[in-house]
């Protein structure tokens, strides 16, 4: 089954053109199923972007998948046009009312900053909590992964002295999760980011499991069972040449920025990057997308009950 979004959204003919099911609304009304509602709660800049990259990896499946992209009431997006935040975004504040079987929140440009200084903070924990009536199941990624884990567990980030940058392998932690599925004992995952969580203060904190972590970068993927959640520190989502064109901007724009380790072939910025992490990436989203099928009530004023 294919995944469900507006035939105007920049993703409908990106994916459609990379062979990705898709469909528009008349013909998800001719299917006499329950889609899988999910939301993406975008935080990052470059919001079109992000969207290809998630709806790939939760269209690939065999599911019928409805999207929702929601961003934050009042905060305004300055990288992406109005018109397409008011043609395809719906406000927190409008969708507090709605449940839904899946959420992603994104990560956020902002981890220089202490969670309580970030403009939408007190929001965003309306959010967190929110999930645990509205929401089935939650992935939070990267900052968004960080932030609700500080939140529900009092986890603490902390400031790196230099960004971890490039593609790491992580090895498998938990070969029996559900959600690690047809993973190897280890993988590469993209990296990106100024600060880092620890894992003492994982372990120290009740009821988390780490699936997925490097003796580099640290813990990848946690995994939070009281709060149906996911938490994951990095990037299984970017694309081929994602940590190319950030190379690339910080390079121009003048930053002291080390080459991404592990990525380029040869170390060579000009050569194509191979993309080794795009097979995990599918298994991890398609594991978790069916773990919600499996267990979300069918009935959907059921969710959070």
């Amino acid at each position: 089954m294919p995944i469900k979004l507006p035939s105007d959204l920049p993703a409908f003919r990106v994916l459609r053109e990379e062979g990705v099911q898709v469909m528009g609304e008349a013909e998800a009304m001719r299917q006499d199923i329950r889609p899988l509602r999910i939301g993406l709660l975008n935080l990052m800049p470059k919001k079109i972007q992000t969207e290809n990259q998630f709806a790939r990896l939760i269209g690939a499946g065999p599911l019928q998948i409805e999207l929702t992209l929601i961003r934050m009431s009042e905060h305004k997006a300055r990288n992406t046009a109005a018109e397409h935040m008011e043609a395809f975004y719906r406000p927190f504040s409008e969708v507090r009312g709605e449940r839904f079987d899946g959420l992603i929140i994104t990560g956020a440009p902002i981890e220089h900053l202490d969670f309580a200084d970030v403009t939408y903070w007190d929001e965003i924990r309306e959010v967190f909590d929110w999930t645990q009536t509205h929401v089935h199941s939650t992935f939070g990624v990267c900052w968004g992964g960080m932030a609700m884990v500080n939140h529900f567990h009092g986890v603490p980030k902390h400031l790196l002295p230099s960004k971890l940058f490039g593609c790491y392998r992580h090895t498998n932690l938990q070969p029996s999760s559900a959600y690690l599925r047809g993973f190897s004992d280890d993988c590469v995952v993209p990296v990106s980011r100024w600060t880092e969580m620890r894992q003492p203060d994982i372990d120290a904190a009740s009821g988390l499991t780490t699936l997925l972590g490097s003796g580099i970068a640290g813990p990848c993927l946690v995994e939070d069972p009281s709060h149906r959640a996911l938490y994951i520190f990095n990037h299984f989502e970017y694309d081929d040449d994602t940590l190319k064109q950030e190379y690339e901007r910080d390079v121009a724009s003048g930053m002291a920025v080390t080459i991404p380790t592990g990525y380029f072939q040869n170390d060579d910025p000009a050569s194509r990057p191979l993309n080794r992490w795009r097979s995990h990436a599918h298994l991890l989203y398609g594991n978790w997308i069916n773990e919600i099928y499996q267990s979300t009530p069918y009935d959907p004023e059921e969710i959070g009950r």
